[in-house]
């Protein structure tokens, strides 16, 4: 990432008096002067981490966030995936500042918390499967990864766990030994927890073996069993297989039809753990509480994070009761389960429910989809949509016939919707993510799919 401060992004010389008044509103270019400050003080005292955006956020309300040179900007990021309810939700910020005021912290994992049991009845009881579920409180997705390798290796007694080429399961080195989905994130980290191995993704747009569904007959699945299996990987020492549902980091991919069924039905074959990974695609985002739903199959481990805190950090690890440790203080935390944080998770779920948020997220998905596909027939650069709910990607190539990534197209594609008002997230090699909070309206999409469409026709003449 470069040192210095990025360069403003002037205004859009197409005329801002027309925008509706609850639309983007820009008084400075991108970033502004106080934003540019901002900027350059982070890189002197912060470490290089992922940013890459030039906003920098004073305060949000629902899908808009206004930053600290008072441009009024519309989110589509949702603050990668954490923010369902979108910014400030006035039932969610009561619940904080009640909890708050009577107790927020009281020696972690030692003690009893009833929130925190409320909150764990609810979560396993919309967990997937009919058997009796536990849980364990955690603060961010890469530790519920942590907590879910742990807790599998623990039960089989096993060294390996399989992940999916393009998976993102986080940076500490336990969750890191099966994230898969960019080079820079593994660099200088090995040797990495032992027993971590992959095997590619069913990238169907990208298929490994050149195949095309359905005529493959989900070889992507196939595989594990009739090659991996027969070879280089001896499946009574697997302990676990991670998969998302629908790939976040790696590029928002949606498996085909019947892929999750038959790699559980190869796993059960061999008493391997099916672990789940909800991070980013949990909670509501594919329009069901879990994205798991969609596919067919009931997990035995699932992670949870991103959204469930309800902006707060949090995490969770939901797993079959008969998977439960045996002995106290086979795993623990500090933090994990924080009495505020509960209470905003919970406030999280009754507003979805309340307000039929899952019904919103499946509704304004499939338009979402409608309307990056009439893009993607106005912009040959656009080579794949995709998507459940309001977890939406476009994927950027420079032919659509070789599909060869048009990766920094699609980084100009960013920058030119940022200096538009318009804030969204890369994925992939050179794709576009689109998740917005749940409670987006259909006019705050029609507005932020014309910014893509100004942005991508401005992209195109700097080239």
């Amino acid at each position: 990432m470069s040192q210095t401060a990025p360069s403003p992004v002037s205004p859009p010389s197409d005329p801002a008096s027309n925008r509706p008044k609850r639309g983007i509103v820009l008084k400075t270019p991108i970033p502004g002067p106080r934003a540019q400050a901002i900027v350059a003080a982070d890189h002197r005292v912060l470490m290089t981490s992922t940013k890459t955006s030039p906003i920098v956020a004073e305060s949000g309300s629902g899908v808009w966030i206004t930053d600290v040179d008072g441009n009024r900007l519309l989110d589509f990021a949702s603050g990668v995936a954490v923010n369902a309810l979108g910014y400030s939700h006035p039932e969610v910020v009561r619940a904080v500042r009640e909890q708050v005021g009577r107790l927020s912290h009281f020696a972690g994992t030692d003690f009893y918390y009833e929130n925190q049991v409320r909150l764990a009845e609810r979560l396993t009881r919309l967990a997937p499967g009919e058997f009796a579920k536990k849980l364990f409180y955690t603060n961010s997705g890469t530790e519920s990864a942590e907590a879910a390798l742990k807790l599998a290796r623990w039960n089989r007694q096993r060294p390996i766990v399989i992940g999916l080429l393009g998976a993102f399961h986080g940076r500490t080195m336990g969750s890191l030994s099966l994230t898969a989905s960019k080079p820079v994130q593994r660099a200088r980290y090995a040797p990495f927890v032992g027993g971590g191995t992959h095997i590619p993704a069913p990238y169907c747009y990208r298929c490994p073996y050149q195949l095309e569904f359905p005529s493959c007959g989900l070889y992507c699945a196939k595989i594990l069993k009739e090659l991996y299996f027969q070879t280089a990987i001896p499946p009574d020492d697997v302990a676990a297989f991670i998969a998302e549902p629908v790939m976040g980091e790696g590029g928002y991919v949606v498996p085909p039809e019947g892929w999750h069924r038959a790699i559980k039905s190869i796993l059960d074959e061999h008493g391997i753990l099916f672990i789940d990974d909800e991070v980013q695609a949990g909670m509501g985002r594919t329009g069901r509480w879990f994205a798991i739903e969609h596919h067919g199959i009931v997990p035995d481990i699932v992670t949870l994070a991103k959204a469930l805190g309800g902006g707060l950090p949090m995490g969770a690890m939901i797993f079959r009761a008969d998977l439960d440790y045996t002995h106290p203080g086979s795993h623990s935390n500090t933090f994990g389960g924080n009495l505020v944080a509960a209470a905003a998770a919970s406030t999280t779920l009754d507003v979805i429910e309340k307000d039929h948020l899952l019904d919103n997220a499946r509704v304004q998905g499939t338009y979402l989809l409608e309307r990056l596909r009439e893009l993607a027939e106005r912009h040959p650069e656009i080579g794949d949509v995709r998507g459940l709910g309001l977890m939406t990607a476009t994927e950027f190539v420079k032919d659509r016939r070789t599909k060869e990534p048009a990766a920094q197209l699609r980084d100009r594609v960013l920058e030119e919707a940022y200096g538009r008002g318009l804030i969204l997230l890369p994925c992939g090699r050179s794709s576009i993510r689109y998740i917005p909070p749940l409670i987006v309206a259909r006019e705050e999409i029609d507005e932020a799919v014309d910014v893509v469409d100004q942005s991508i026709r401005a992209a195109r003449a700097r080239a």
